[in-house]
């Protein structure tokens, strides 16, 4: 099966519920019915040094996790809302990835070429879109490629104390969001695997 790896950038390890793995999770179900193997990974729970190259040196987990983002063909990044912003653990992915902008093969290419980055966003506040944004934005500089429609999200009222993970069901809207976001995912990793990006030579 084609692998699908989620990155959950809670700022919680995971010892903690948190309602950034329940949309993770549930995006991995709709990406199974799919063909698509997925696995979560709580990043709170490994020591990713600051830093932009592949190895920080002693003590860095980056190494392995880099690993696993490029043996998937899918990255699923969550992130929850903190400040109208992304999770600073999930800006230390983007910045320990700004890495792959150096690192090509024979073709110029980037070591993450053809893998395909969706998004995942929760937050009590509004802000998932301009969240998305700068995820696209990131995510498609360093060798990523963004489908149509790439992202799902939830966010409660502003100053309310629901969270996603305490909602007594999933709504319709963000239902319909993931499973869009997941075809139209594994729709693109699909192509990019039989189609490969053109290099420099």
């Amino acid at each position: 099966m084609t692998k699908v790896l989620a990155l959950n950038c809670s700022l919680k390890s995971s010892d903690t519920p948190s309602s950034t793995n329940l949309l993770l999770a549930q995006a991995l179900g709709k990406f199974e019915e799919q063909g698509f193997e997925g696995e979560i990974v709580r990043v709170a729970d490994h020591n990713i040094l600051p830093g932009v190259t592949s190895d920080e040196g002693e003590g860095d987990d980056w190494p392995a996790l880099r690993s696993r983002i490029l043996e998937a063909r899918i990255l699923l990044l969550g992130t929850p809302i903190w400040l109208g912003q992304p999770s600073s653990i999930c800006k230390r992915v983007l910045e320990r990835m700004d890495a792959f902008l150096s690192e090509t093969d024979d073709k110029g290419r980037m070591v993450s070429y053809g893998r395909v980055a969706a998004v995942a966003v929760v937050g009590n506040e509004d802000g998932a879109h301009h969240v998305s944004a700068e995820l696209y934005q990131a995510l498609s500089d360093v060798g990523f490629t963004i489908p149509a429609n790439a992202v799902t999200y939830w966010v409660g009222e502003a100053m309310g104390g629901t969270d996603f993970k305490d909602l007594p069901e999933v709504p319709d809207k963000v239902e319909s969001a993931t499973a869009m976001m997941v075809r139209n995912a594994s729709h693109l990793a699909r192509l990019l695997s039989s189609h490969e990006y053109p290099g420099s030579s």
